[in-house]
């Protein structure tokens, strides 16, 4: 299965982005996630499929989401320092 997909990028947060699919593109969206997103700004138009590679996230979870819930929200990466399963380097 594959599925053309358009990704915008929020225009609050640095990193965060939003995948729809290109023939619904944001209908499906809630209204109270645009409103956190800010101004969705079009960045590219993708087609996915089960072997393709995205950088931060799972393809396969991108497009099942995209069919169940109409999206999927990609979060920006935490900083090391606020990522619980980053050990810090001990000092010997």
């Amino acid at each position: 299965m594959k599925r053309i997909c358009a990704v915008y990028r929020s225009s609050r947060t640095e990193g965060m982005y939003l995948y729809v699919d290109h023939q619904e593109d944001l209908s499906r969206v809630p209204e109270d996630l645009l409103k956190r997103f800010g101004q969705p700004q079009r960045s590219m138009t993708l087609v996915l499929n089960a072997e393709r590679k995205l950088a931060r996230a799972d393809v396969n979870k991108v497009m099942a989401e995209i069919a169940e819930k109409g999206f999927y929200l990609q979060l920006p990466p935490q900083p090391e320092s606020l990522n619980p399963r980053v050990v810090p380097e001990a000092d010997y």
